[in-house]
C-alpha cells in the first residue's frame, strides 16, 4: 500500500527508496516486529480471560511427558494470531500487490481459520481432540484448488505456475503440468509442510525458531527468482513479481521472531495450531512460487525429520509391533531420554541452520 509513495520521488527524492524491495523488506520485517509486540499484551489478557489455555494429553496417553510438561497446563494458545496479524498488517503495508502476494496470504488466511477452529474446540471440549483430521485435510484441499484456481486465472503466473524446477538442474524439467498432477502436487507440498510444522511445535520455541531460519532462505529464494540478473547468473526460473514474497518473508520472519520472544522456555503462550498449521502452509505456497518446492525438503529438514519420525514410529508399531522411539514426534524422544528441553531446542535450532544454508546452495549447485 505504501509502494504508491514512490511516485512522488519528484517532491521529495527520498521516497524513490520505497520501490526497492530490498529495502520495503526491511521495513516489512521492522513493522510486523513492532505490530507484535504492541499487540501481544492485548491478545495474552483476552486468552487468559477466555481460559485459552493448553489442553495437555494426559499421563495415561504419553507417560513420562505429562509429568515433564505439567507446569504447561496453564499456559495460553492460538497465540499464533499474533504473527498472523502482525505479518498481515505488515504485508498490506509495504508489499506491491500482484497475483503472489495475494495467494500467499490467501493460504494463510485460511489455514489460520481452520487451525483456529481446531484450538477453539480442543478449548471448549477440554480435551487434546479437535478438528477431525479428515475435515482439516478436505479444507487444506479447498485451500489448494482456491489458490490454483486464481494463479492458473492470472495471465502472469498461468504459464509459471505450471513449469516443474528440480534441485542441481539447470532448465526447466516440465513445462506444462497437467492439472490432474499439479493439483496433488501442490495439495501434498501444503498438507505436508503444515502438518510437518504442526507436528514440530511440541516443545517450547522449537517451531517458531525453525520458522525464522526458514522464512530468511525463502526470502533470498524469492529475491533470487524475481531479479532477473541473478536468476539468470543462477539459472533458476525468473518470474517478474515474485520477488514481492521477498517482502512476505521478512514479514514473516518479524512476526515470528517477537513470537520467540515469548514463547521461548518457559514459554508464555503456545501457538496453537492456530499459527503451526498456517505457518506451514504460506511456507508452502512461498516455496511453490518461487520454483523451489522441493528445495523445502532440504531447507525444512526439521520438519521433515520430525514428520518421518512419526511415521516411521506408526508404521513399525502397526507393522511390528514395536516402537522405534521412546516418543515421536523426535523431539520427544530425546527429551524423555533426559536431555532438558533447551537443550533439545537449541540443537534443533543449529541443526535447522544448517539445513537452511544447504538449501540455499543449490541455487548455485548446477
Amino acid at each position: 500500500m505504501l509502494t504508491f509513495l514512490a511516485e512522488f520521488e519528484s517532491i521529495y527524492g527520498p521516497l524513490r527508496l520505497f520501490r526497492y524491495i530490498t529495502i520495503r523488506a526491511v521495513f516489512a520485517g521492522v513493522t510486523a516486529l513492532i505490530i507484535g509486540f504492541v499487540i501481544a499484551p492485548w491478545v495474552f489478557r483476552k486468552l487468559k480471560d477466555l481460559s485459552a489455555s493448553q489442553v495437555l494429553r494426559g499421563e495415561a496417553e504419553v507417560g513420562d511427558l505429562a509429568k515433564l510438561h505439567k507446569g504447561k497446563s496453564q499456559t495460553p494458545t492460538m497465540g499464533g494470531l499474533i504473527i498472523y496479524v502482525s505479518v498481515t498488517i505488515s504485508v498490506l503495508l509495504w508489499a506491491t500487490p500482484n497475483v503472489y502476494v495475494f495467494s500467499a496470504l490467501l493460504v494463510y488466511t485460511a489455514l489460520t481459520v481452520i487451525g483456529f477452529l481446531d484450538d477453539y474446540l480442543k478449548i471448549a471440549r477440554r480435551n487434546s481432540k479437535g478438528l477431525a483430521g479428515r475435515w482439516k485435510l478436505l479444507g487444506q484441499a479447498l485451500t489448494t484448488g482456491t489458490v490454483l484456481l486464481l494463479l492458473l486465472s492470472n495471465p502472469d503466473s498461468a504459464d509459471k505456475m505450471r513449469e516443474l524446477w528440480v534441485p542441481f538442474y539447470k532448465d526447466v524439467v516440465i513445462t506444462q503440468m497437467p492439472l490432474f498432477v499439479l493439483f496433488p502436487f501442490l495439495f501434498l507440498i501444503l498438507a505436508g509442510s503444515s502438518n510437518a510444522i504442526n507436528l514440530t511445535d511440541g516443545i517450547d520455541g522449537l517451531a517458531i525458531g525453525c520458522t525464522v531460519t526458514v522464512a530468511l532462505a525463502f526470502g533470498i529464494m524469492a529475491y533470487a527468482a524475481g531479479n532477473a540478473i541473478v536468476a539468470d547468473y543462477l539459472f533458476i526460473s525468473f518470474l517478474p513479481g515474485v520477488g514481492e514474497l521477498t517482502v512476505v518473508c521478512s514479514a514473516l520472519l518479524g512476526g515470528s521472531l517477537v513470537f520467540l520472544w515469548y514463547n521461548a522456555h518457559p514459554a508464555e503462550v503456545f501457538m496453537g495450531d492456530t499459527g503451526s498449521l498456517a505457518l506451514g502452509g504460506i511456507i508452502g505456497i512461498i516455496a511453490f512460487m518461487v520454483h523451489q518446492p522441493f528445495v523445502l525438503i532440504i531447507v525444512g529438514g526439521i520438519f521433515v525429520i520430525e514428520a518421518l519420525s512419526v511415521i516411521l514410529q506408526v508404521g513399525s508399531f502397526k507393522l511390528r509391533k514395536k516402537r522405534i522411539f521412546r516418543m515421536a514426534p523426535i523431539h520427544h524422544h530425546f527429551e524423555i531420554a533426559g536431555w532438558h528441553e533447551n537443550k533439545v531446542v537449541i540443537r534443533f535450532w543449529m541443526l535447522s541452520l544448517v539445513f537452511a544454508i544447504a538449501g540455499l546452495a543449490t541455487l548455485k549447485l548446477r
